[in-house]
């Protein structure tokens, strides 16, 4: 495995980052198809045996039992200085008042609670899930500078918003002297590649590390468009994200991968992989095929006509999952 830098900080992880969003288990009430704890536990392993180093999660993943999964197994399977363990604030964790968005108080309250989950006294990469409206970015960003002050994180980053949303915090963070956030966790693949209009462009401006999330398009580049899966008939969420007339793009990726006699998901995460932007896919896993072809990925460089083919049906669409959704007080 060869490492790189992310972004602009001396921060040296795995072209890869291991998704652990499908780790907690279906009792846990959020995503029928996420994994128990035995079930993870071999997908950990198989990670840091092949040199994946980065992994990424959040409070709100089955309501903090994807964090203590990951805390757990990680501490069995690898050395705390060895690993890059990336979590996220700002989904609703409780009812009432406080129970989410991005204020002094809740940033205060989860960043501890998900220490406690994790079994670890500091987090690598600390995300803002998405932008809250309702907070003052300048409240945020304080807040966020006192938990990298405190030890508790040693980057900040964050997740799907507009790019003057993005900008407007990394030069306040800059007017004020507080830590800047280092890294943009966005949406981005080859059936939404809105992000290529500003957001990428503006993060190889600033040396932000990228971190796509669902580099594969929930699955949707890895089969046949009619066929589904128990995540697709189950996951709402990304019924907003993709669209009808992205069947020629998934036809092509196939073709492509019967010419090179590799799997779909190869050729899909070797598109992501080399866009210049980026810097590790965020790849989830439920199947072992699903780790092993990700790394295959890593092996496999596409020909400037096979990337044209990839990208030539893809069409200007509306801006989809930066929905803010902070749930019910």
């Amino acid at each position: 495995m060869e490492y790189v830098k992310l972004g602009s900080t001396g921060l040296e992880v795995s072209p890869l980052c291991l998704g652990c969003m499908s780790f907690g288990g279906a009792a846990a009430g959020t995503h029928d198809w996420s994994l128990d704890e035995d079930d993870a536990r071999p997908y950990f392993k198989a990670a840091v045996e092949a040199g994946i180093n980065f992994f990424d999660t959040a409070n709100v993943y089955s309501f903090g039992q994807s964090e203590e999964i990951t805390g757990r197994a990680l501490k069995e399977y690898a050395r705390r200085d060895e690993v890059v363990i990336a979590t996220k604030v700002f989904t609703r964790m409780r009812p009432g008042p406080n129970g989410a968005g991005l204020s002094r108080k809740v940033i205060m309250t989860e960043i501890d609670a998900s220490l406690r989950r994790l079994g670890t006294d500091y987090v690598d990469l600390y995300q803002i899930h998405r932008w809250d409206p309702t907070t003052p970015i300048e409240e945020t960003l304080e807040a966020l500078h006192d938990v990298v002050k405190a030890g508790k994180a040693r980057y900040l980053g964050a997740s799907s918003m507009f790019a003057w949303q993005f900008a407007k915090a990394l030069y306040t963070a800059d007017a004020h002297g507080w830590t800047r956030f280092a890294t943009m966790q966005n949406h981005y693949n080859l059936l939404y590649r809105e992000e290529e209009r500003e957001m990428l462009p503006f993060c190889l401006d600033q040396g932000i590390g990228v971190i796509p999330w669902s580099p594969l398009a929930r699955g949707r580049l890895t089969r046949d468009w009619d066929e589904t899966s128990e995540r697709g008939e189950t996951d709402a969420f990304a019924s907003r994200l993709y669209h009808h007339d992205d069947r020629r793009i998934v036809d092509e990726v196939a073709a492509i991968a019967t010419e090179r006699g590799v799997s779909r998901a190869q050729v899909a995460l070797a598109w992501v992989s080399a866009q210049a932007a980026v810097t590790a896919p965020i790849v989830g896993t439920t199947k072992p095929h699903h780790l092993t072809d990700a790394i295959a990925s890593l092996e496999l460089t596409l020909t400037p006509d096979e990337i044209a083919r990839l990208e030539k049906n893809y069409t200007p669409r509306p801006v989809a999952g930066l929905e803010v959704r902070l749930g019910h007080r």
